[in-house]
């Protein structure tokens, strides 16, 4: 049996410095260890930059002393990504490429030749094909996507052996499984390898995750990824080896993929609402928040000569990040070792930060865009707290 396991470790550029140290504490310095103590255990990770950043703000060295030797052995595979964790494929194309960069240039500089410019993770497995082009164009050779990208909802029969082509970018693509990611990885391989007709069997298990699963969200106090690092009959490879190993294999499929994401359902697709959890037309904190950071966007171009254009900048990225319209999204994801996604302050976080970009510009030629700023703020400032006392509150209790 062979596994594939990428892992996503992300926080937020502006969250509390003790939600940063509480994963480092119950599953970034679990896995690191993991890995130091199995030389043979190997896995593609995606860190990204704004949470290296935070990490080397908090003095965190040995942890990334100890990251970047695993990277130098060859057990760990890093990937590009978006430094600020925006959701690309509603964002514009300059943003999107400069956040690519921002990313290379933070993974450069605490890691060094030890990062190679290889697979690229696209955050919240966000797709569409004109980002896929954006990433071809950069550098990047693969991506990792949900199965359901394939348009064809969830095959029992479909080959997770096979490295697929993005008909759209050329980009190789590895797909996760979903029923093997949606649950916790080590539970479910450790009862097929007890499995001797299936252990006999080369099959390949392709997962895709959050880092914090491994210890902040479940617990595991039977320890089963330790369990399952000594296991005997279990291979495990990093997604570039994977495909390198296939180049003998017959050619490569090219296939349309649809735009999609992690989370999206094949209804999510069939309907073309595949970012409806950070965009969906119904939900007015949403739309609103759209209205405003697109407001705030559109103000890059034009004043990059302004006194404060880096602190413009600072708020704005961190304002774009996916999680300030995630929380807005009200969705259970408790079945899946998430939360409930409505937090009015997570929420008010990167409000706080777009509202600031727009504030920061000093250019008296923004007051216009300042006052209609301010407008969209208020509105999205009572829509939240009239949101959460009429409906939500009493779930997060």
């Amino acid at each position: 049996m062979t596994w594939l396991n990428f892992l996503h470790f992300y926080q937020p550029a502006n969250i509390e410095d003790y939600k940063i140290k509480e994963a480092l504490d119950k599953s970034y310095w679990r896995l690191v260890r993991l890995m130091e103590e199995h030389p043979n255990l190997k896995m593609t990770w995606n860190i990204s930059g704004c949470l290296l950043e935070r990490l080397a703000d908090q003095g965190q060295d040995s942890f990334l002393r100890r990251v970047k030797n695993l990277v130098s052995r060859g057990q760990i595979e890093l990937t590009g990504s978006a430094a600020y964790h925006g959701l690309l494929p509603l964002l514009p194309e300059a943003e999107v490429i400069s956040q690519i960069r921002i990313n290379e240039q933070i993974l450069k500089k605490h890691f060094g030749v030890s990062f190679k410019k290889a697979g690229c993770f696209l955050p919240e497995m966000a797709y569409s094909p004109a980002v896929s082009k954006i990433i071809k164009k950069l550098g990047y050779r693969w991506l990792i996507l949900d199965e359901v990208a394939r348009g064809e909802g969830f095959k029992t029969d479909f080959n997770f052996n096979h490295v697929y082509k993005d008909e759209a970018s050329d980009l190789r693509i590895v797909f996760r499984s979903r029923k093997f990611s949606s649950v916790y990885p080590p539970d479910k391989l450790l009862s097929l390898l007890k499995d001797e007709n299936i252990a006999k069997d080369d099959k390949l298990y392709i997962t895709g995750t959050d880092a914090e699963l491994y210890g902040l969200r479940h617990e595991d106090p039977t320890g089963e990824m330790e369990k399952i690092a000594k296991a005997k009959d279990l291979k495990t490879k990093t997604i570039s080896e994977f495909i390198k190993d296939q180049k003998n294999n017959p050619k490569e499929k090219a296939i349309k993929i649809y735009p999609c994401s992690w989370e999206s359902t094949p209804r999510d697709i069939k309907k073309r609402e595949a970012y409806c959890l950070w965009a969906n037309r119904k939900n007015k904190i949403q739309v609103n928040l759209w209205r405003l950071a697109n407001l705030c966007l559109s103000l890059d171009e034009l004043y990059k000569k302004d006194k404060n254009y880096f602190w413009y900048r600072w708020h704005l990225v961190r304002g774009l990040a996916s999680c300030t319209f995630w929380w807005a999204s009200g969705q259970d994801f408790s079945k899946e070792y998430g939360p409930y996604a409505w937090s009015p302050d997570d929420i008010e976080r990167g409000l706080e930060d777009l509202i600031r970009s727009v504030r920061s510009l000093e250019n008296i030629k923004t007051k216009n865009k300042k006052l209609e700023a301010e407008h969209y703020y208020l509105i999205i400032k009572e829509l939240i707290w009239s949101e959460h006392w009429k409906k939500h509150w009493q779930k997060n209790i």
